[in-house]
């Protein structure tokens, strides 16, 4: 089977690329510079050209705040691409797996974590446009996996500008009122891949949660990274999240529930200090 992943350069593509010398399958990775996927007919020419039945679509407009004053450039990358994606599988009788975000909830007033087939009542345009890119997958087999607080080695992400300030920095105010849980992109990644090699993508379909376990704040998660990183001389203080302003409204509450995950898989789903700790070990290394 051949494979495609785009936003290979991405954290989760970086990832998939680093597990694809395990697989029985042939992994094709492209970023923008080597295909654009808001491009109809680039999609198609490279799908038939190398005979591609499964997409991995990591690609993503992820920069929330930036969103709400472009929110077209999102909905073209976060939306109309996974469309023409589901439409290019759809052709040949493929499946796209996609990415989506906690952000589609908006949070739950509740605190009580989302399922699935919790209302979607996403309040900016990231979780807009991420929204829109969930329902155009439906044409398609398809299977979309729902994450949050998204980490990794790569790009920019909140655990390595953490890293930087509590390393260069005598004290930091990180926002507690916010709460959800950190995901390592080399466990969800590694999750999929593993029900990618085992086949079972084509026996299931539809909207999955994947976080790992746990539950914790930013100021929390903070607080982790500084003392697993030995980053001791930095004072980390909670502060609230209106003393940030953001052109966006973020969840204060935003944890998602894995039950159907775990029953439909069968996986076990790492407890987040535990996933930093291998990130930061990998990072060292």
């Amino acid at each position: 089977m051949n494979v495609l992943v785009t936003g290979a350069n991405g954290q989760l593509g970086r990832h998939f690329g680093l597990l694809a010398p395990q697989s029985a399958n042939r992994w094709f990775f492209t970023d923008v510079a080597e295909l654009d996927i808001t491009s109809a007919s680039a999609v198609a020419n490279y799908v038939t050209a190398n005979g591609i039945s499964l997409v991995v679509n990591c690609a993503a407009y992820t920069n929330v705040d930036r969103a709400e004053s472009d929110e077209s450039t999102a909905l073209r990358i976060n939306g109309d691409a996974v469309g023409i994606l589901a439409n290019e599988m759809h052709k040949v009788g493929g499946t796209l797996i996609h990415f989506s975000t906690d952000y589609v909830f908006g949070g739950n007033k509740n605190n009580t974590p989302c399922t699935e087939d919790e209302p979607v009542n996403p309040t900016g345009a990231y979780g807009r446009t991420k929204l829109s890119g969930e329902k155009a997958a439906n044409s398609c087999h398809h299977l979309i996996f729902r994450t949050s607080w998204l980490y990794s080695e790569y790009g920019k992400n909140f655990l390595l500008t953490m890293l930087n300030l509590t390393a260069t920095r005598p004290e930091l105010n990180v926002v507690f009122d916010q709460v959800g849980t950190p995901t390592y992109a080399g466990d969800l990644a590694k999750a999929v891949f593993d029900i990618i090699e085992s086949g079972e993508y084509l026996q299931q379909e539809g909207i999955f949660n994947y976080a790992n376990e746990g539950v914790c704040s930013w100021y929390d998660f903070t607080k982790e990274i500084a003392r697993q990183s030995s980053h001791t001389e930095c004072r980390i203080n909670p502060c609230h999240s209106n003393e940030y302003p953001s052109p966006v409204k973020r969840p204060a509450y935003s944890v998602l529930d894995k039950t159907k995950f775990k029953n439909t898989f069968k996986q076990e789903v790492p407890y987040w200090t535990e996933a930093l700790s291998r990130c930061l070990t990998n990072i060292k290394q």
